[in-house]
């Protein structure tokens, strides 16, 4: 492994990692307040990264810039209303992602502003690879926000989506469940995907940069 792929490894870590954990630390801990204890139970609600990592999920972000973690077990049948409740569950990750883009942003400022405080040695040092580790974090966190809000089951676009549908429609939706990683999986090798979610990616970065 040649040094800068070590550096880049160095970088893109932290984020990566406390991408995914809080991704599913917010769909764990909004399923508890609704009433489901699963994740909880299963010591799944916690900011350990290692609960929550697929190995191979974590591999592919830094390949291919999309990845996964172990989704958090939800048990809709605690819910008052399990479709809302579901809901509700699925926005927190994509939503989480996009909080911590947003301060992740905000903390880039701030450390460019601190950069100009200190000496260059300092700088190069310390707050480069901290301002070069808050881009990455902001690219990484938009990348998870806009990737499962695709309505592609098992993504949480898919709970979302059939939490507001009627009923009936939600049922005949959620009936292609059982093939939608297989259609993720082909649409990763197609065109597809990247055309839909990197322009939304690529303005909001440029938005919060």
């Amino acid at each position: 492994m040649h040094f800068f792929d070590i550096q880049r490894l160095v970088l893109l870590a932290p984020p990566i990692l406390f991408a995914l954990t809080i991704h599913e630390f917010a769909h764990g801990y909004v399923a508890l307040t609704l009433g489901d204890p699963t994740a909880k139970d299963q010591g799944r609600l916690t900011l350990n990264p290692l609960k929550h990592l697929d190995p191979i999920g974590t591999i592919a972000f830094f390949l291919i810039n999309f990845g996964w973690a172990r989704p958090v077990p939800v048990n809709p049948h605690y819910f008052k209303n399990p479709r809302k409740g579901m809901l509700w569950v699925a926005l927190a990750g994509p939503v989480t992602n996009l909080a911590v883009a947003v301060i992740s942003a905000l903390l880039t400022k701030v450390v460019i502003v601190l950069a100009s405080f200190f000496p260059a040695t300092m700088v190069l040092a310390v707050l480069y690879p901290i301002q070069k580790m808050l881009f990455a974090s902001v690219w990484i966190n938009l990348v998870l926000c806009v990737f499962n809000f695709i309505p592609i089951p098992p993504l949480d676009g898919s709970r979302v989506l059939a939490g507001i549908l009627p009923a009936h429609l939600a049922r005949s939706y959620q009936s292609i469940e059982r093939y939608g990683f297989l259609i993720l999986v082909l649409l990763m090798f197609t065109p597809v995907i990247p055309a839909l979610i990197m322009p939304i990616i690529n303005f909001a970065q440029n938005l919060l940069l």
